[in-house]
């Protein structure tokens, strides 16, 4: 038994520090491209490998172990600046970026505005008879654009990234009533393997994105060596923020709220709560449920449905 533990434990250890340390041996092998190039070509690493092959077995062994462990050391000290990272991306800035924070967002909110006219034309079109593929085209950029925003605008964030986060964070209450805060953790239990399987593939991939950007940051560092570096390590971050965490933000918005979509009926079971009989009493009831899991309650209503129910 204790066996077997160890053995899905060390392989999910090992899957887990070699996915780290992916981007942490590209970035050491790209810097050495520098350096090598900074001294001349490939014939600047005959002297420090002519110098290795002198070496006893047992100073090359731990030569080449000290350059493994500086690999995973490197990886492991990325990853664990990952989440504070994704939060700078979603916008989640400090006090002293206060001004220019509330600035981009009132530039995100003119554009969502100047989207609405537009998107109720489209949509008027698109449930005309006579409907072209033209216009089917141009609603669903802008309902996609719609979508990645939250509805209200309070919720809004300065960043492309923090407003598919927050406006799938906030989907949930605006169709159910059910704070996503505050029921998540209660509903994440309830998942089963697959959707949680699901939604942690998602993640992986949003941080692993998120680590190539903070890569490309680092990669700046060998402008010293080469100019190259610096187009490079600016390129891969401005794919990686513009283009590749927003998709990746999306694919893990959406997962979050299918959760909600398809389980929610689960949380209303296991807490006993009643069920709501339509989708217009679906909001009400969602808030009163998203209260009492918040602060609870000494009302003498609902009253609690049957355990077997």
């Amino acid at each position: 038994m204790l066996g077997k533990f160890w053995e899905v434990a060390g392989g999910k250890l090992a899957e887990r520090w070699a996915g780290i340390s992916a981007h942490a041996l590209v970035f050491w092998v790209a810097g050495l491209a520098a350096w090598t190039y900074h001294h001349g070509g490939l014939s600047a690493l005959a002297a420090p490998s002519d110098w290795l092959g002198q070496q006893k077995p047992a100073v090359q062994a731990l030569t080449v172990l000290a350059l493994l462990v500086a690999v995973v050391t490197s990886g492991a000290a990325v990853d664990s600046v990952t989440g504070q990272a994704l939060r700078l991306l979603a916008g989640y800035w400090p006090t002293w970026a206060g001004r220019l924070r509330r600035r981009r967002v009132r530039t995100r909110l003119r554009r969502a505005d100047s989207d609405k006219a537009p998107w109720q034309q489209a949509q008027a079109r698109v449930r005309a008879s006579d409907v072209s593929a033209d216009d089917l085209a141009a609603y669903a950029v802008l309902e996609r654009r719609r979508r990645r925003c939250p509805s209200t605008a309070a919720y809004f964030m300065p960043t492309v990234t923090g407003n598919i986060l927050r406006a799938a964070e906030r989907r949930p209450a605006d169709k159910y009533g059910l704070d996503a805060v505050v029921v998540w953790p209660h509903l994440w239990l309830l998942l089963p393997e697959t959707a949680q399987a699901e939604l942690r593939a998602a993640m992986k991939a949003l941080n692993t994105a998120v680590r190539a950007a903070i890569w490309g940051v680092a990669f700046c560092s060998f402008t010293v060596l080469t100019w190259y570096a610096l187009p490079v390590g600016l390129a891969v971050v401005l794919i990686a923020a513009c283009v590749v965490i927003p998709a990746r933000a999306q694919a893990f918005g959406e997962l979050f709220e299918a959760a909600f979509d398809l389980y929610r009926v689960a949380l209303y079971h296991q807490l006993r709560w009643p069920l709501p009989a339509n989708p217009e009493q679906e909001s009400t009831v969602g808030r009163q449920l998203t209260t009492y899991l918040w602060r609870g309650s000494d009302r003498p209503t609902p009253s609690f449905t049957s355990p077997s129910t």
